[in-house]
């Protein structure tokens, strides 16, 4: 582990963000680089949200809601009240100073600063050290196809309608440019993660960005897994699994996912066997992130894993 100077991490959500939080800990605070999904962002009240982008940096400045996982801890909706009371659009929970973080990102896109400038410069005043990277300046919608509801966009699908229409397809709408330093970072890195997001809505937009593919295959990747006993840790992806992929949701179907991307991945204590003769090593412990000094336990536990394999 302490050969590891330079690690990249990718993250979706709540899962990827609390892993963050301890590999941020467990690593010098100039060796780990994020590349974070934007496929979720969307305008909602007229403002640009990046859900992902706001988790993670919550989570690592340490103002994010721990229990819940997204959103600042003490937060009030009074304006959510408000536009409820009016009439409009309440199914998007903003926060009162949540809204703060949007109001400044959508002004600086009007102004014609990039996503990644005004990324770094958010993070910074938040006092976080890591270096975040959007995974593209411009726009890439993660897009839906339901049985039920036809094409959805992510938001709408995943909180307006709850995940509850069963999906037929993901695809992404938009640019295939990723941000500045995303395809360095990876050529540098002397180890790439990917955290236990959801793959088909969190991690594949990453992977989707022309040249990132092709960049991990060059590099050490090991990822932790969503799946625990058969049930994803948080959100849909047990089902995604066995609607898009045919099979039952374990670690082994994260790994078949990726298609020879791994080359290692940390399971739950006892979820070793669905990974079978992969080719990819495994290790078991306990991976459910309960609290923070969970999350820097697991993140040691990882990068010990990750220095064992050639």
């Amino acid at each position: 582990m302490n050969d590891l100077r330079r690690v990249v991490c990718l993250s979706g959500g709540v899962g990827g963000a609390r892993l963050l939080h301890g590999l941020a800990r467990a690593l010098p605070a100039d060796a780990l680089t994020v590349i974070v999904n934007t496929g979720d962002d969307f305008r909602h009240w007229g403002l640009y949200i990046a859900p992902d982008l706001d988790t993670v940096m919550y989570t690592l400045s340490g103002l994010g809601h721990e229990a819940r996982g997204w959103g600042l801890a003490e937060e009030t909706f009074g304006a959510l009240e408000m536009v409820k009371r009016y009439g409009g659009d309440d199914w998007f929970a903003l926060g009162d100073r949540d809204l703060g973080t949007h109001l400044v990102r959508t002004e600086a896109l009007a102004r014609g600063e990039t996503l990644s400038a005004i990324t770094a410069r958010l993070f910074e005043r938040l006092g976080v050290a890591t270096r975040v990277l959007p995974m593209a300046d411009a726009p890439c919608r993660t897009m839906i196809d339901t049985d039920s509801d036809g094409t959805l966009p992510f938001q709408q699908w995943f909180v307006r309608r709850r995940a509850v229409p069963a999906v037929k397809r993901v695809w992404f709408d938009g640019t295939r440019t990723p941000a500045p330093g995303v395809i360095e970072a990876i050529e540098g890195a002397d180890l790439c993660i990917i955290g236990p997001s959801n793959p088909y809505v969190s991690v594949d937009p990453i992977l989707a960005m022309d040249g990132v593919r092709a960049a991990l295959e060059r590099r050490k990747v090991v990822a932790l897994s969503p799946i625990v006993g058969g049930r994803a840790v948080k959100g849909p992806l047990a089902e995604m699994i066995q609607t898009l992929r045919g099979e039952p949701a374990s670690p082994g179907a994260i790994v078949r996912h990726y298609e020879g991307l791994l080359r290692g991945i940390f399971v739950e204590e006892g979820d070793e066997p669905s990974v079978g003769a992969s080719g990819c090593a495994v290790r078991g412990g306990r991976t459910v992130m309960t609290d923070r000094a969970e999350s820097l336990r697991l993140a040691r536990e990882l990068l010990e894993f990750a220095a064992t394999i050639p």
